[in-house]
């Protein structure tokens, strides 16, 4: 039986179509540019009259968004898109269709992840083996939360939307931050998604361009252009600057990365996910050695009492930026079953 998987997120949407045999066997799969449709139907669609020949339609699937699930319909967070599971199964026409939270689905993939999609960031000092409570926090065009409950016979995955929780300043610094986006961005409050998200570390940029130390800087017009101007990443361009060395960069980066560090600390505490807390989104692979680094682990640790807690809980890093489809793949296989 043939699966319909599908990782639609704020920037790029994967769909693919695999196959269960002792292990998942990817067939077929085409990359869009999210914003550049309307809605997901139209999209879905033309991938599916669009099979190589040999590759049979598929029976059962489940899709994966950017975005909260409440009773089958969803508005995509960062699209605008409104999404009902009936009305997109009209064009699947599938036997089951599941439209599943983007993180939420990296907990029925995680069991089944492979040792090259995944990094250890902190040693499994309770030899876990990916069982019991889990959590997920996932950094990309957005912040993503997830926790799950792993063992032998069952696989549970809760949603949240714990990456709109208040921001809470650590420091002087951070404060200046925080009154600084607030002001900038006209809100009432500030989630930490506006901080530690991918465009949160442009957000962090563009108020240090802004402050009067800096004079000049080569990124300063680009500052002033994003994110209005869609075709600058800023993002990418702060990450470059501080891996050659940028002081100014490495600075906003390191300030991310404290920030981030926080609030995953502040999740395992939550969770107790004594199965582990693994961080994912489209930031990981691209910021695997800062997550791996003292500044983020020491933020993750710095909980008081805590500490012995945190010192001790299996951490890793999903580096594969095919893990959402995958894990989709996966949910959709237990469908079929």
């Amino acid at each position: 039986m043939n699966l319909l998987a599908g990782d639609i997120g704020g920037t790029k949407t994967l769909l693919g179509i695999f196959k269960w045999e002792d292990k998942l066997i990817k067939l077929h799969q085409h990359k869009y540019h999210s914003s550049e449709w309307n809605s997901l139907e139209p999209m879905l669609l033309h991938f599916l009259e669009n099979l190589p020949t040999g590759v049979k339609r598929p029976e059962s699937g489940c899709l994966a968004l950017a975005g909260p699930i409440i009773n089958g319909k969803c508005n995509l967070t960062n699209l605008g898109w409104k999404l009902e599971e009936k009305e997109v199964n009209k064009i699947a026409k599938l036997n089951y269709l599941e439209l599943i939270n983007d993180v939420c689905v990296l907990i029925y993939g995680i069991p089944f992840l492979n040792k090259n999609q995944f990094i250890q960031v902190q040693h499994d000092n309770r030899n876990s083996k990916k069982q019991g409570k889990i959590a997920v926090i996932a950094s990309g065009t957005g912040l993503g939360i997830a926790r799950g409950l792993c063992s032998n016979e069952k696989i549970l995955s809760f949603a949240s939307e714990g990456g709109h929780r208040e921001f809470a300043a650590r420091s002087t610094l951070e404060w200046e931050l925080s009154q600084w986006l607030k002001s900038d961005l006209n809100l009432q409050r500030l989630s930490i998604e506006r901080v530690i998200s991918g465009n949160g570390l442009g957000q962090i940029a563009r108020w240090r361009l802004n402050q009067s130390d800096v004079i000049e800087h080569h990124l300063k017009k680009v500052s002033e252009l994003w994110p209005l101007k869609t075709d600058l990443d800023l993002p990418a361009l702060v990450s470059k600057a501080a891996k050659n060395g940028d002081k100014t960069m490495k600075e906003v980066v390191n300030i991310w990365l404290s920030a981030y560090g926080s609030a995953a600390g502040d999740l395992a505490l939550q969770e107790l996910c004594t199965g582990g807390l693994w961080i994912s989104g489209g930031t990981t692979a691209k910021q695997i050695e800062g997550i791996r680094s003292a500044t983020f682990l020491k933020a993750m640790k710095n909980k008081g009492r805590f500490y012995d807690y945190l010192e001790q809980l299996p951490v890793m890093a999903i580096v594969d930026p095919e893990a959402g489809i995958f894990s989709a793949a996966c949910r959709a296989r237990m469908h079929a079953e």
